[in-house]
């Protein structure tokens, strides 16, 4: 099902980059929720909210268990303009309600990567939404630029609160990178990006993407652009073998430890990483698409299919290669059963 974008009241172009936007009689908005990662588009659409829109922004930023300071994202979103900013802790959350469902699901795009953008709009709509009623705005705005991740943010916005207007400055200015570069310069803003770096990242507990600009090219990604897996030819010159334990289709424990999935992700990643494994080289698709409304269905029939998925498996990691060398399986009936006799035995 194709989504629809949200509606959107006319509102002033995209700013010139060198000169500051001046709508004396544009109409008061109010205030505005923006989702705010920190980044370019995130950070140049705060002033130009403020200025194309007359309203004063809130930012709100997800700890979705991404590396970084946050806080120092927080300072960014004030120096900006920002009037308040929100930074919340939902790592627990995203990884129980989000992750944990794509896994049992063996959800992956195009049946190759792992959902890490995707996984993550949900929560976001849900938390800008969320704040927005605690603000009283009636407005809200991303920054994204890509159709698909504007298409998912706002139509999982329009299901919570359809009274909601939602604003996209990215995508609807359609300025290149290097313009947008010279805005944030402009009104003196901070960014994290260099003229010379054209690859941007999306990261969560779940991963990490990196945008490369041009899928049509010859030049190689630099090897500094990967932060969490080494190249093959600094990884160990010995395999590591890694013991996984999952009860109905969830993994609960590595190498005999239990722990909380966002930290067995992290564990994971560590020991993954550091022997290669994790990089993939994908072209993705373009264009609006949006199948979330199928989600609740698609939850009831993973969480019954997974009932009988407890066991462990034993990866083997070497240079770049992951590959499954053992498996135990337990089904929950012969596990309860298991337990009630020691449990006599001990009487």
């Amino acid at each position: 099902m194709n989504a629809r974008r949200s509606s959107r009241r006319p509102h002033a172009p995209a700013p010139t980059v060198l000169n500051a936007l001046n709508v004396p009689n544009a109409p008061r908005t109010g205030r505005v929720v923006l989702a705010y990662s920190g980044g370019l588009n995130a950070s140049v659409a705060v002033p130009w909210l403020a200025e194309a829109e007359h309203a004063d922004v809130v930012t709100i930023t997800l700890d979705l268990g991404q590396h970084g300071d946050l806080e120092e994202v927080r300072d960014r979103a004030l120096a900006s303009g920002a009037v308040r900013a929100h930074v919340l802790d939902v790592g627990e959350e995203f990884a129980r309600d989000h992750v944990a469902r794509a896994l049992k699901a063996d959800a992956l795009t195009d049946d190759r990567w792992p959902m890490v953008s995707q996984l993550a709009a949900p929560m976001l709509a849900r938390k800008v939404v969320e704040i927005a009623a605690i603000e009283q705005a009636l407005v809200v705005a991303h920054g994204a630029a890509d159709a698909q991740a504007a298409a998912r943010i706002e139509a999982a916005v329009r299901a919570l609160n359809p009274q909601l207007t939602v604003l996209a400055p990215a995508r609807d200015w359609d300025l290149t990178r290097i313009d947008a570069m010279a805005y944030a310069q402009t009104r003196n803003i901070a960014v994290p990006v260099a003229v010379g770096v054209p690859h941007g990242a999306d990261a969560n507990v779940w991963g990490r993407a990196l945008a490369c600009g041009a899928i049509d090219t010859w030049t190689e990604p630099p090897e500094d652009v990967f932060t969490l897996t080494k190249a093959a030819t600094a990884c160990p010159g010995e395999p590591a073998y890694v013991d996984i334990a999952f009860e109905r289709g969830v993994p609960t424990a590595v190498n005999g430890v239990a722990m909380p999935l966002t930290d067995l992700i992290g564990t994971v990643e560590m020991i993954a990483g550091g022997h290669g494994v994790g990089r993939l080289d994908v072209a993705g698709a373009h264009g609006p698409a949006c199948r979330e409304p199928l989600r609740e269905a698609l939850d009831a029939y993973v969480d019954k299919i997974q009932e009988r998925v407890s066991g462990a498996v034993r990866l083997k990691l070497f240079k770049g290669d992951a590959r499954i060398v053992g498996r135990k399986i337990v089904e929950p009936r012969v596990a309860a059963k298991r337990l009630r006799m020691a449990v006599t035995t001990a009487h």
